[in-house]
């Protein structure tokens, strides 16, 4: 006969062993945030707009570097290993991104937000380094295309992550109306410019120009690394001299070098505008482009 001394003892104790080991594994696992990789800074705040506190946004380029220019690092490689959406700008942007998913990950769910976009081709060169080469990736800097990322990165964690849907919808439809508002207050801006030329120092602000009524006048450097030739730097000189405000912009993630010498040329002066953000003070999209907006008034107002 077996004795049911001190079982019911036993059987406590290891429901309690059960739930303190067992039971910590499957909370964490429900409360596991998605991981989220991004490229630029632009598609780490649109992530976290969306996504709250239910995403761990990874970006993989420092602030201050150039994407046209980035070499991938063995952390970039790690991090995307992890990742559960990669969000790309595409358009030959992230020219690293296809071989380093291959052997890193996957099964990465990859968005490429350049899907559907009405991108602008560049004429005569080759600007970037993928198969889209011929193609502008910079069309985060029109607001109102910007939209279509919003809503392609919302679809992902949706499909990532569907117990929150209803959370990324209603973060997406929010900060929507934020980009729309943005787009409302930069083009009142621009309404003021006396000015609707300017040089500016690398073919980031075609979609900018193009939603709010500016013209690029020059570009001074062409392909991202590559010197302007002197002819080159002749061409832009002329145009700076041809400007009411004789005002030349350069980049952050960029030498101001060339751009200060043409500058000095033409009895002008440099400023700065930032196609990338994540510096102190334009971490955020709206920071970032009523940053940019604010330069522009100081030379074509």
């Amino acid at each position: 006969m077996i004795s049911m001394q001190g079982k019911p003892a036993r059987v406590i104790l290891l429901l309690a062993f059960i739930f303190a080991f067992v039971s910590p594994a499957f909370v964490s696992a429900a409360q596991q945030k998605v991981k989220v990789v991004v490229s630029i800074p632009p598609l780490a705040d649109f992530a976290r707009q969306v996504g709250g506190d239910k995403v761990d946004v990874v970006l993989l380029l420092p602030a201050g570097a150039s994407p046209h220019t980035f070499e991938p690092s063995p952390r970039v490689m790690q991090e995307i290993s992890r990742g559960r959406i990669f969000i790309k700008i595409g358009a030959g942007l992230e020219f690293w991104a296809d071989k380093l998913i291959a052997s890193a990950n996957r099964n990465i769910l990859v968005v490429d937000c350049s899907e559907g976009i009405d991108l602008i081709r560049y004429a005569g060169h080759n600007h970037d380094h993928g198969e889209q080469g011929g193609a502008d990736p910079h069309y985060w800097l029109d607001p109102v295309l910007c939209l279509s990322v919003l809503t392609r990165i919302e679809d992902a964690l949706v499909a990532a992550d569907a117990a929150n849907a209803s959370l990324y919808r209603k973060n997406a439809a929010a900060y929507r109306d934020r980009l729309v508002a943005l787009d409302r207050e930069i083009a009142g801006r621009v309404a003021s410019f006396r000015q609707k030329e300017y040089v500016t120092f690398h073919s980031a602000w075609n979609y900018f120009s193009r939603r709010y009524g500016l013209t690029v006048a020059g570009v001074i450097e062409e392909s991202p690394g590559k010197e302007p030739s002197p002819k080159h730097i002749g061409r832009i000189l002329a145009a700076v001299r041809k400007m009411k405000t004789r005002v030349v912009f350069a980049e952050p993630q960029f030498n101001a070098k060339v751009a200060e010498a043409i500058a000095r040329e033409g009895d002008g002066r440099v400023l700065f505008l930032d196609p990338e953000g994540g510096l102190k003070g334009r971490e955020t999209y709206i920071d970032l482009m009523r940053y940019n907006v604010s330069m522009m008034e100081k030379a074509m107002r």
